[in-house]
């Protein structure tokens, strides 16, 4: 018995990637043969899969093909002129109206990825979703077989040690003075970074003029980094606000350890992997409740239903200066995080893939 997995992306700063090459260990160490074939792929990750061309033209009896399901992608077409049967991992697809004024080209994939994922729909054996808001979404486009597993990635503390160099110019900033306040994903409209700024702004007038923020990861697209950057500028916090793009594995746990309180203020999220990873580090959350959002946080952080930059300020204040608070959700926190082991998470995954292949 084969899975083989389809990907249209394969990258290793990613957490689609390191699910991905995670599950495929564990089939294998469960005794079904396994392979990746990607799309494109980062050039770190090209002998951890196959290009799809590789897959051939003929069918492979007793093959399952698995999609890995975040965007629309020519490597779909691939998938569907196959007669392997099919399995669906879903990871959520952000809704095209949030990223079309900024980046059409993205929102047109985006698009495309939710008519994909519709008319896959009839030929999926079984489709897993990591989180119930995205398994809903599965449900309303006409999956007939769903399941909830969460990714199978370590969100804990079981990263490097923090880069050296980035802890000690983060340690000399607080040691300045000021909060630090943190927000790890991608740099685009949909996470809505621009709110934070806002945030920050009040937050500077109200409470503590020296906090700063930290925006820790890759731009998407051409268009809206540069309006960020401008817009923090506009409102004079350029000294405050820290944009630094991708880092390395190292440097973002130097920028966990260096957190005051996790914040997001995301109109969009399927699981929101950074925020479970801000608990695993007892780093409280401040987040705004949308989509996936209060399923993640749970009890164990302050979720809001308005981002309003005042209110969101004083729920940020609020952690920061009520230690019964911060005791009760650093105890959430940890009870959170072990619903999301990735232990008892590759253990259940492997068991339905078993059951819908008969492996």
């Amino acid at each position: 018995m084969r899975v083989d997995q389809v990907i249209p992306s394969l990258a290793s700063r990613d957490a689609i990637g390191v699910h991905t090459v995670n599950l495929t260990r564990a089939l294998r160490a469960a005794g079904i043969e396994s392979d990746v074939f990607y799309g494109t792929c980062t050039p770190d990750m090209a002998e951890v899969g196959r290009p799809i061309g590789a897959l051939g033209r003929q069918r492979r009896q007793e093959r399952f093909l698995l999609y890995q399901a975040s965007i629309g992608s020519p490597v779909f077409d691939t998938l569907m002129t196959r007669d392997e049967p099919k399995l669906v991992n879903y990871h959520n697809i952000t809704p095209a109206d949030l990223l079309a004024p900024w980046e059409p080209a993205v929102a047109y994939e985006t698009s495309l990825g939710r008519a994909q994922l519709a008319r896959l729909a009839s030929r999926a054996v079984l489709a897993v979703a990591d989180s119930h808001y995205n398994e809903q979404e599965l449900l309303e486009v006409g999956y007939p077989k769903t399941e909830v597993v969460p990714l199978l990635i370590d969100m804990t503390r079981a990263g490097p040690s923090p880069d050296p160099s980035a802890a000690r110019r983060l340690a000399a900033d607080k040691a300045s003075g000021g909060v630090d306040l943190l927000f790890v994903g991608k740099v685009s409209p949909h996470k809505a970074p621009h709110d934070l700024v806002k945030m920050l702004s009040v937050y500077r007038r109200v409470y503590d003029p020296a906090a700063r923020l930290r925006l820790v990861g890759s731009p998407l697209g051409e268009r809206y980094g540069p309006a960020l950057a401008e817009f923090v500028h506009d409102l004079g916090l350029s000294e405050a606000v820290e944009i630094t793009g991708s880092v390395e594995p190292s440097v973002l746990e130097a920028y966990y350890a260096a957190a005051d309180v996790f914040v997001c203020a995301s109109e969009h999220e399927g699981f929101c992997v950074p925020v479970v990873e801000a608990m695993g580090h007892d780093v409280p959350v401040v987040a705004y409740g949308a989509t996936a959002v209060p399923e993640t946080v749970g009890d164990a952080g302050l979720v809001l239903p308005t981002k309003s930059p005042l209110r969101f300020a004083a729920a940020v204040h609020r952690v920061l200066t009520d230690d019964a608070l911060r005791a009760r959700l650093s105890s959430a926190a940890r009870r959170q995080v072990e619903t999301f082991a990735v232990s008892a998470s590759t253990a259940r995954f492997v068991e339905l893939v078993r059951a819908a292949t008969g492996a």
